[in-house]
């Protein structure tokens, strides 16, 4: 496993953590050159190959891990013209990291195969810190045994790795992560943003909800900004915020299941991307709604 040649499409604050990881662990990694990279001197260093278009990355590695925004850019670098599929090498494994719709999963994953590639999505959980360390949990949907086969690649950059079931499953489950943890997010942002208006000592706040139902994760992503302002354990944008629970109320609708709550997980979230907040991490929608 070790001689497979890995080409890395997204090198921004997780594919960094990730191309680095990868490295470190002995791997042969080719980088996508791109605007929107992360500085890649410290990998360059290391040894990595930097590939001008997609065509010749495509064309050079046995397995590319893609790590973009969302459906809308994965669909974008597997399908355009000049694109991953165009110059796919026969047996090539896409590990797509990012993101994204189910349904959009399914069909590319399709065309992948018809193109003579395999493919897994295996979206990420955690922050560019864990990413950093290796630390990743990941969620991986497709064949089995090319999960069993992809293995050694994943651990070098995840500490914990769900199979979730067949292609699209790691999707799927990504965005019910998401849904719940960014729902958590808005709902200890609004009790915060409700406790500062009525005087209540952060201390207390967060006190009471340590040791109450308030516990677990989110409140102490969340608990350096409550009680410091440092928004260092939580660098998950707004935007993303927004963009994912929109994906998780269309999977919702099409599953034909309730999203009540989830729909005004997403306005909150929205909203604040339509204010021009954007850009800003979850942390700070406590200083943004107490301003409203």
């Amino acid at each position: 496993m070790s001689a497979q040649k890995v080409g890395m499409i997204g090198v921004g604050l997780m594919g960094h953590g990730i191309a680095t990881n990868i490295q470190k662990s002995g791997w042969d990694i080719g980088l996508l050159d791109h605007t929107g990279n992360q500085p890649i001197a410290n990998l360059i260093a290391g040894g990595a190959v930097v590939f001008n278009t997609i065509a010749e990355l495509s064309s050079d590695r046995e397995v590319i891990i893609l790590c973009v925004t969302g459906s809308p850019q994965v669909e974008d670098v597997l399908l355009k013209e000049g694109g991953v599929l165009e110059n796919l090498r026969q047996g090539t494994v896409i590990i797509d990291c990012s993101t994204a719709v189910p349904s959009s999963t399914i069909t590319l994953a399709s065309k992948v195969e018809e193109a003579g590639g395999l493919f897994l999505d295996a979206p990420m959980t955690r922050t560019p810190r864990e990413a950093a360390q290796g630390r990743l949990n990941l969620i991986v949907g497709g064949d089995k045994a090319l999960f069993e086969r992809q293995l050694p690649l994943l651990q070098t950059f995840a500490e914990n790795i769900n199979y979730a079931g067949g292609v699209g499953s790691g999707h799927t489950m990504k965005l019910l992560h998401n849904f719940v943890s960014l729902g958590f997010s808005a709902v200890l942002a609004e009790a915060a943003t409700c406790a500062n208006k009525a005087g209540i000592d952060p201390q207390v706040l967060h006190g009471v909800l340590a040791a109450g139902g308030g516990a677990g994760v989110i409140l102490d992503r969340l608990a350096p900004y409550i009680l410091e302002g440092d928004d260092d354990s939580f660098q998950f944008s707004l935007n993303n915020s927004a963009k994912d629970m929109g994906y998780y109320t269309n999977m919702a609708s099409d599953l034909a299941t309730p999203r009540q709550i989830s729909q005004a997980v997403h306005l909150q979230y929205r909203s604040q991307v339509e204010a021009g907040h954007g850009a800003r991490f979850v942390p700070h929608l406590i200083e943004l709604l107490g301003d409203e």
